[in-house]
């Protein structure tokens, strides 16, 4: 028998102990004990140290009398046999609990929630949001139920769900919610994109916004519907929103921005715009495509110029890289190019994000951190 299993006994062992001990009271005091309660207790213990656990989860569901403490000891077996991945024994014992009559309300709620928690780890998450939308008043049980719900409805990515859900939560959590509400518009105007229904997805952003002002994957989906709408104005003024919002995210904004201001035969103003970014961040991230521009007009020194500069205010290995391709194309060594060639190859190896809550890392931008499943966590590197 593992270790584990041993510590996992330890609850019903000292339950057992209580049992004698009040056997023992009660025959001092001429009393009866609790009628075939020791023993049927003791035989389902002693299946369990034999390792015969359905025989032992056949007694202890058998028992038909159940006070506070033996109900307490139905929930650690459950426990015990959640934690062995037993899930099909722990839904049994909970089934049980929850079927008797005499159970009192905080135990039938109790049961309730760990029930839904055990349909959550077998994937029956039908019968487990049952569970939790009943839970969701419980003053014991509801904040944990919302939790849940919303976790179930992510996974099928139910978002007009998690939304009605999120929208109930009240007190502190309900403010910290308002962020996590604008993803999930967000997550419905990109099914609406995707289905090119520009219509709906522009209301949905705009909900997107009333709930968070400062919500960066708005602004961004923005600036892509109106762009599909030819509205290239538009999608440059919803790309320069996103400094004011959070200048993490910047490097995000190139691309489309860049395609928007050549859609209106304005590249000398977005190279002026991007001049602009570099003064007030020095990113190396936005140094790049400037030094390529430069690079496009045969301007050389002032590209060789500007990475230089970049390196020596914030040192990286993109900024090298950077510097490396300007000096290779002026340069017929081989070894300059092979430097270029080792820096870019690393470069492509590294994450170019990462998620500030649990330090998960990636080549592509994800809005849920996959790994600590935050909102908003995942930046660029």
């Amino acid at each position: 028998m593992g270790i584990e299993l041993l510590f996992l006994l330890l609850p019903v062992a000292a339950f057992s102990g209580w049992l004698l001990g009040r056997g023992s009271a009660k025959r001092t005091h001429g009393k009866d004990c609790p009628p075939q309660m020791n023993s049927r207790y003791f035989q389902g213990l002693n299946y369990l140290l034999d390792e015969r656990p359905d025989a032992a989860l056949d007694v202890f569901i058998g028992i038909s009398e159940l006070d506070s403490e033996s109900v307490e000891i139905q929930f650690a077996l459950a426990s015990l046999f959640l934690r062995r991945g037993e899930v099909e024994r722990a839904i049994r014992i909970h089934q049980n609990l929850i079927a008797r009559p005499t159970l009192s309300t905080p135990h039938r709620r109790q049961a309730l929630y760990a029930l839904g928690m055990d349909y959550m780890s077998a994937g029956l998450l039908d019968r487990a949001e049952n569970l939790f939308r009943d839970l969701l008043n419980d003053p014991v049980h509801g904040s944990d139920s919302h939790k849940q719900l919303l976790d179930i409805f992510q996974q099928e990515k139910e978002w007009e769900k998690a939304i009605d859900v999120a929208q109930r939560i009240r007190g502190v959590k309900a403010a910290n919610m308002a962020a996590v509400v604008a993803q999930y518009y967000c997550e419905l105007a990109e099914q609406m994109l995707s289905t090119s229904d520009l219509g709906q997805a522009g209301k949905c952003l705009r909900r997107a916004v009333d709930w968070d002002k400062n919500c960066v994957r708005a602004s961004l989906l923005e600036a892509q519907l109106a762009s599909r709408q030819g509205l290239y104005g538009q999608a440059i003024r919803s790309c320069k929103r996103v400094e004011q919002q959070d200048p993490d995210y910047l490097p995000l904004i190139l691309e489309p921005l860049e395609q928007a201001y050549q859609q209106l035969g304005q590249g000398s103003e977005y190279r002026a715009y991007l001049e602009s970014l570099v003064q007030r961040h020095h990113s190396p991230t936005l140094v790049e495509p400037l030094v390529r521009l430069w690079l496009k007009r045969g301007d050389t020194q002032r590209a060789e110029g500007m990475v230089r500069q970049s390196l020596a205010n914030q040192p990286s290995l993109q900024g090298l890289s950077c510097l490396l391709e300007v000096v290779s194309g002026q340069s017929s060594d081989q070894q300059w190019q092979q430097l270029r060639d080792v820096t870019s190859r690393l470069l492509q190896s590294n994450a170019r994000f990462q998620c500030r809550q649990c330090g998960y890392q990636g080549r592509s931008m994800l809005w849920q951190c996959p790994g600590c499943k935050q909102w908003n966590s995942i930046k660029p590197v």
